[in-house]
């Protein structure tokens, strides 16, 4: 795949096809409108089912910052396929999972070290609410309005976006104690947005952990004033609350570094990583602090905490190929240095819809006055050959998130279509 090819209307016939196959299978309300099918992929191309090719600046939902299909990835899973597809968890373990416990220890903030292995970021995030509950002997947690942590019963406990919660709060037992993200828009310095968190947290004695985001992404890709992580992180030490930070969307080189919390040499009580760690495949984990983690108690002959596919041997050869990958390539340096002229390039679009840009690295989000009109470019560009996802809580928020190996040419050819959507729907 090397150029954008548009063969038919989009969503083409045979996607159309697909959409009415599906609609016969799936409950209402899974999916809006009428999608393009994904037939294959390839670094940062897709092409659909009726061969229309597309540059993907998603990155998959920020999976594939190593490329679509990375062809040494793809070559450590199927090699892995060939000698184990499936362990037994930690009765037997299998041997690539200590290989991939020693490749994180190289890549993660100092004083991480001990992983818990999950497949997804919402398992990930509930692992660490456990441990905080087991660590402090408390049962409440704070999070942030507009913080994403995933939809499971537990992840959803620290959620901050109401759509998703509401339906199911009277399961969910007791709410969060929901804080307001602070913005880097120059309305509050991080020590003042510190000092009124700790307010905040000083209303309750209960606070097992803080959840946050070092940059909000469900929400709309949203950065808090430089140095305010820092000054939570000496907020939770005072209070003695377990923090707990999700990169799940930011870790693996997205911002310009292998996690976001190094740009402030913060290192939480649990990081929680995933999405990009596998390239694809389903893996997760929770990192910690061993005095935290450490506060699983030891097996007697059934773990407090398991699943069947926890350390799945090919999530686990994916993910040590992909830190393999995105090291070899030096992808947090490039997200890096193309960060600052994506984001120089996106400020300089100009339009009466247009709010704000904001963003780091491969990580930006455009905010427009209103979500229909966001809609209405993702839907033009796509049609031109370039694919955008909308973001924010209302939808307003187009976001950039593109794979890490994206080619320049092909980073000024999307925005130049992203551009004309803009001007064209303005």
């Amino acid at each position: 795949m090397s150029t954008i090819r548009i063969n038919t209307q989009i969503p083409g016939p045979k996607s159309r096809a697909l959409s009415e196959r599906r609609a016969q299978a799936v409950p209402r309300g899974l999916s809006h409108g009428t999608p393009i099918y994904v037939a294959k992929a390839e670094d940062a191309w897709l092409e659909d089912v009726d061969g229309n090719r597309y540059i993907d600046c998603t990155a998959a939902f920020g999976v594939a910052n190593a490329g679509h299909c990375n062809p040494r990835v793809t070559a450590a899973v199927l090699e892995q396929v060939e000698r184990l597809v499936h362990g037994m968890g930690d009765v037997h373990p299998s041997a690539i999972r200590v290989r991939l416990f020693e490749r994180l220890s190289q890549i993660l903030p100092k004083g991480l070290d001990r992983i818990f292995l999950a497949t997804t970021g919402s398992e990930a995030i509930e692992a660490a609410l456990k441990t905080a509950m087991l660590y402090t002997g408390k049962t409440r947690f704070a999070a942030y309005r507009g913080g994403y942590h995933g939809l499971s019963f537990g992840a959803l406990a620290v959620g901050g976006i109401d759509r998703f919660r509401a339906p199911f709060a009277a399961a969910l037992g007791s709410e969060p104690l929901l804080l307001d993200f602070p913005k880097a828009d120059g309305t509050l310095k991080a020590a003042e947005a510190a000092s009124e968190t700790n307010r905040r947290l000083s209303e309750r004695d209960d606070i097992a952990a803080l959840v946050v985001e070092p940059i909000q992404g469900r929400a709309g890709i949203i950065l808090p004033p430089p140095g305010y992580l820092r000054a939570l992180r000496a907020v939770c030490d005072e209070r003695q609350i377990v923090m707990i930070v999700d990169e799940i969307y930011t870790g693996f080189g997205r911002t310009g570094a292998w996690f976001a919390v190094e740009r402030e040499g913060v290192v939480p009580d649990i990081l929680c990583i995933g999405k990009a760690m596998g390239s694809g495949f389903p893996i997760s984990a929770a990192a910690g602090r061993l005095q935290v983690m450490d506060a699983w108690p030891i097996s007697s002959g059934e773990a407090l905490h398991t699943s069947t596919y926890l350390g799945h041997p090919v999530g686990c050869a994916a993910a040590v190929a992909t830190i393999d990958e995105i090291e070899r390539l030096q992808l947090p340096e490039r997200a890096r240095r193309l960060g600052s002229e994506l984001g120089s390039r996106l400020r300089e679009l100009s339009s009466r819809g247009i709010v704000e840009v904001r963003g780091r690295g491969f990580l930006w989000g455009i905010a427009f006055h209103d979500a229909e009109l966001a809609a209405a470019v993702v839907k033009r560009a796509l049609r031109a050959g370039a694919i955008f996802l909308q973001s924010g809580i209302r939808g307003e928020v187009i976001a950039i998130s593109p794979p890490l190996v994206m080619g320049e040419e092909q980073l000024a050819r999307a925005l130049e279509i992203l551009k004309v959507a803009i001007e064209e729907t303005a």
